[in-house]
């Protein structure tokens, strides 16, 4: 099934489907459980088009690649072109907010990190980002302000805050922007808090954003 951007509502949103930009590390907690440093400089990588999936139906994981982490985070719809901006100049280019998983094929991209090789296909293979419907930015208020979170199987394993950020949502676009154009129906994925872990066939998900975005779905 094909994807369309889309309102809570489930009304579309009339843009295209891009690409998604992710930053990786932007929460400490989850660095120091994944026995990582903390650098100067941010860690950006990109998913395509094809990754995007909508979270609010079933999805699937791949089978024998090693295990798929789960990464819950707060996702951005940009909806006009970003070049080499300032943050200030971020919010006006903003449609609206989401939420997003970010699925890691862990095995892999520890086999690829030791080899030294880029580990793409761990973050962008087909399905590996599903989305969740967004709310317009002036219906959300302050984004440094929002907590969000996931449960598997009834159990809290992701609770994040988005006043403990490393870089802020603006900060974040305005770097991408420096290197990466983008385009309207593109996605900023902001980090993920600590309590990355393996999903299964069969696992039901519960993902919550402050009191705007509350979502049942699971994995098949």
């Amino acid at each position: 099934m094909s994807y369309q951007h889309k309102d809570l509502q489930g009304q579309a949103i009339h843009l295209p489907v891009g690409k998604a930009l992710c930053i990786g590390q932007n929460y400490q907690d989850h660095i120091a459980e994944m026995n990582s440093k903390t650098a100067p400089e941010a860690l950006f990588f990109i998913k395509p088009s094809t990754a995007v999936v909508d979270i609010h139906q079933s999805f699937p994981i791949p089978d024998q690649l090693g295990a798929v982490h789960n990464e819950t985070e707060l996702a951005v719809l940009i909806k006009a072109p970003l070049t080499k901006v300032t943050p200030e100049q971020v919010l006006d280019a903003v449609w609206g907010y989401g939420l997003a998983l970010d699925l890691t094929l862990r095995d892999q991209q520890k086999k690829l990190k030791e080899l030294g090789r880029p580990w793409e296909i761990a973050k962008g293979f087909d399905g590996a980002c599903p989305v969740s419907g967004f709310i317009a930015a002036d219906e959300l208020g302050d984004v440094q302000q929002l907590e969000f979170g996931l449960k598997v199987n009834g159990e809290t394993r992701q609770q994040g805050d988005t006043r403990m950020m490393i870089r802020s949502v603006t900060q974040i676009i305005s770097e991408m922007s420096q290197f990466f154009t983008l385009l309207p129906g593109d996605l900023v994925l902001t980090g993920t808090p600590a309590g990355v872990g393996p999903l299964y066939s069969g696992d039901q998900l519960e993902l919550t954003l402050a009191n705007k975005l509350h979502i049942k779905t699971s994995v098949r």
